[in-house]
Formats: structure tokens, sequence, C-alpha cells
């Protein structure tokens, strides 16, 4: 009990402010709050599980550069297609179970990838090196979950007051900003054949993902054209 706690109340501390409650509430503005909180959840047992085993077992921590720079180019994916927008089925049903298991997936790949290297993945490394494993797995967990939750009831507040379009261009700002923090964090003192295939990546990336964008929004303009009825002519001769 007394690591669950000390678990808790460290790792809450920390995550107050980080980088991952920030895409906590950006997830929350756009997508279903508990699909959001349930691949939080998802990701930061597993994580955590990672952290205790290395911290508590083996007494090292994992080389994170990489994982830095693959969470970094996962934010920029799920920038590019927050811009592309969602697509729309004529079957609602299941349209909504299709957008909610990918934006699960999607959602607990860039926290695992995020947290991989983040000062709450360190915490966790340091705490459970001298205390019990398991109440550190499990404090740490659900306090991260319990400051994740505190952001992503900010996105549903916002998400209710914000036009769809103002939330787009804002989750999308946000993602981006997500992509340079990680991709920063694992360039710094990277090797010369790391920064350069990063480099590469990000470019074709952006290349692709606007010219999918651009290609998007024409087919758009192209259909609600052809669905718009033309006007019907009531003059009388």
């Amino acid at each position: 009990m007394t690591a669950t706690l000390l678990g808790f109340g460290v790792i809450f501390v920390a995550e107050l402010g980080d980088k991952s409650q920030l895409m906590a509430l950006t997830y929350a503005i756009r997508y279903r709050w508990w699909v959001v909180l349930s691949a939080i959840l998802v990701a930061t047992t597993l994580v955590h599980a990672i952290s205790v085993f290395f911290g508590h077992f083996l007494g090292a921590s994992i080389p994170t550069d990489l994982m830095s720079v693959a969470g970094g180019l996962a934010m920029l994916a799920f920038a590019l297609w927050t811009l592309r927008g969602d697509e729309l089925s004529d079957d609602e049903t299941s349209r909504a179970a299709r957008v909610s298991g990918s934006v699960f997936l999607a959602v607990m790949s860039a926290f695992m990838l995020a947290e991989l290297g983040d000062k709450t993945m360190f915490a966790t490394i340091t705490l459970a090196t001298d205390n019990n494993w398991l109440g550190i797995w499990i404090g740490s967990t659900l306090g991260m979950v319990a400051a994740d939750a505190l952001a992503i009831a900010v996105g549903r507040l916002l998400g209710k007051h914000l036009p769809e379009r103002i939330i787009a261009l804002v989750a999308a700002a946000l993602f981006f900003g997500f992509a340079v923090w990680l991709l920063v964090d694992g360039l710094l003192g990277a090797g010369t054949q790391l920064l350069i295939g990063t480099l590469v990546a990000v470019a074709a990336m952006i290349t692709i993902g606007t010219a999918v964008i651009v290609a998007t929004r024409r087919r758009r303009a192209r259909e609600a054209a052809m669905s718009t009825p033309e006007p019907v002519d009531t003059s009388v001769h």
C-alpha cells in the first residue's frame, strides 16, 4: 500500500503539465472520452510494466532516442490525419465502430511511444529499484491515468464550445507541436544516420500527407458539387 501511494503521488505530480497530459486533452477534444481513456490505461499499464521490470529486476534503463523519434513520427502522422479529416460512410454504426477502433489503437501506440523515455518512465524505474514493484506498478499507472483523466475532462469541455473546424486545426497544431517536441528530444546527441533517416522520413511523410489531403479535399468538393441540387427555375414566361 505504501508503494502504491508513493507511485501514485509521484507520477500524478510529474504528469501535471507533461506532454502526455496535453496529448490526452488534444485527443479528448475530437474523440470519445472513454475510448481515449481506455487506450491511455492500456498504454500506461504496459509502459509502466516495462519500467518496473527494468527498475526492479534489471536495475537499468533502455535506449530511448529511437523510441522518441518513433513517437515524433507517430505524432506527425496523426497531425496529418487530423487535417485530412475522418471519412463518412453510409453505415453510421459500422463507421462509428471503425473510428473508435482506429482511434484506440492510434492513441495507445502514440502514448506508448511518447512515454518510452519520458520523465515519468524514469521516475517509475527509480521508484521500482527500492520499493515493492507491484505497488509501484499499480500506483504509477493509476497516478498517470488520474492526471490524464483531468486533461480529458478539460478537453471534453472545450470540445462542446468550439466549432468542428477550429477543433481540427487546434488539434493538428498541437500534434505538430508534440511531433517537434519528441523529435528534438530523440535527435539531441543522436548519430548522423539517425538524423538523416529521420529528416528523410519527415520530408516523405509531409509530402505524401499533403498530397493525400489535397486530393481528398478535391474529391470531397466534387462530391459535394454533384450532390447539390440545381436551382429550379420558377419564373413565369
